[in-house]
């Protein structure tokens, strides 16, 4: 693969509305949000759901999280306030790193490390195999339809990346032509444990892919840890557990 640079398309730039601060890639799509009172919580629909991973794994100060694409920072702003692992992203594009520490308040911090390089590159790097506990994939170019990495090569890549046992959750677009590709290859590589959270408004839709033992839970106990995820890091949880739980056949357990 070669490597590309960013272009004239991909200059960031930034909108401010009710308190809240947009990032844009030369369009009115937006690229990620901050609340410029509260900087770590999650704005956006989608953004939240990209740490339903939670409802499977409780980080820990000896993981690393693996973020690809930066986008406003969001998920690395929540990530470094309630968690205490290792965060790590990918982010082609130094100009995007930049207006984020003038206007995004992207943390300044050792547990922290943001490398500039092409994400489908920086995940098949050797000393990124079995790295991950989360693979958070968000990669958008100012068009905002499809995820510019969505190979069958580059979904192997995010596999391995992960440890012995891990999740990884991609954003795409529910109603766009690139949904059917790359949900049918994600498939393929985590053996069909794939897990569809609803559509939001805005048409996002975002994946769980799986690794590890296969996870036989009962519903009382997938909904406690929902509701432990609703208190600590205060994000709808039990809304996704509930979600998940109408895609599985078993009334009493469920398999994921």
């Amino acid at each position: 693969m070669t490597k590309l640079a960013p272009g004239p398309a991909d200059e960031p730039t930034l909108s401010e509305f009710d308190g809240v601060r947009y990032l844009h890639f030369g369009s009115e799509w937006v690229q990620g949000a901050m609340r410029v009172k509260r900087p770590a919580e999650l704005v956006l629909a989608y953004t939240q759901q990209m740490m339903s991973w939670l409802l499977f794994l409780e980080p820990t100060r000896t993981d690393t999280l693996g973020f690809m694409g930066l986008g406003a920072g969001s998920l690395l702003r929540f990530a470094h306030k309630t968690t205490a692992s290792q965060l790590i992203t990918a982010e082609w594009n130094p100009a995007v790193t930049a207006i984020c520490r003038a206007y995004f308040r992207l943390p300044e911090s050792k547990r922290s490390v943001i490398d500039h390089d092409d994400a489908a590159l920086w995940v098949a790097r050797p000393e990124n195999v079995g790295r991950f506990r989360a693979l958070m994939v968000d990669l958008y170019d100012a068009e905002a339809q499809g995820p510019v990495r969505d190979s069958l090569a580059f979904y192997q890549d995010c596999y391995h990346a992960l440890d012995d046992v891990g999740v990884v959750t991609v954003n795409l677009f529910g109603d766009h032509a690139s949904f059917p590709k790359n949900i049918q290859r994600i498939r393929e590589v985590f053996d069909g444990r794939v897990i569809e959270l609803p559509e939001i408004d805005a048409g996002n839709r975002v994946i769980l892919a799986l690794k590890g033992p296969l996870l036989d839970v009962s519903v009382a106990e997938l909904l406690d840890r929902a509701h432990v995820v609703e208190r600590d890091y205060g994000l709808p949880a039990v809304q996704w557990a509930r979600s998940l739980l109408s895609q599985t056949r078993s009334t009493g357990r469920a398999s994921f």
